[in-house]
């Protein structure tokens, strides 16, 4: 059986660069059975840093008083 999913035309050109005749799902599958992490071959750690933690600040401030917001909804 097989799974269709969707990586960034950044991450396809890697693969596709890496794969020769091999196909994408072997090249995913030696990656990972080799001790690598899937984050190593869909694009993770691309930004740069200090993006992690901004973008979690930002959820942290955005998200502050929603939970309460929806339980004085809900009384």
């Amino acid at each position: 059986m097989s799974k269709n999913i969707s990586i960034s035309d950044e991450v396809y050109r890697k693969l596709k660069r890496e794969k020769g005749d091999r196909s994408f799902s072997e090249i995913i599958e030696e990656r990972l059975e080799s001790g690598g992490r899937l984050a190593d071959v869909t694009g993770q750690q691309i930004f740069e840093p200090g993006t992690r933690d901004a973008v979690k600040e930002d959820i942290g401030r955005l998200s502050d008083g929603t939970l309460d917001r929806l339980d004085d909804e809900t009384r």
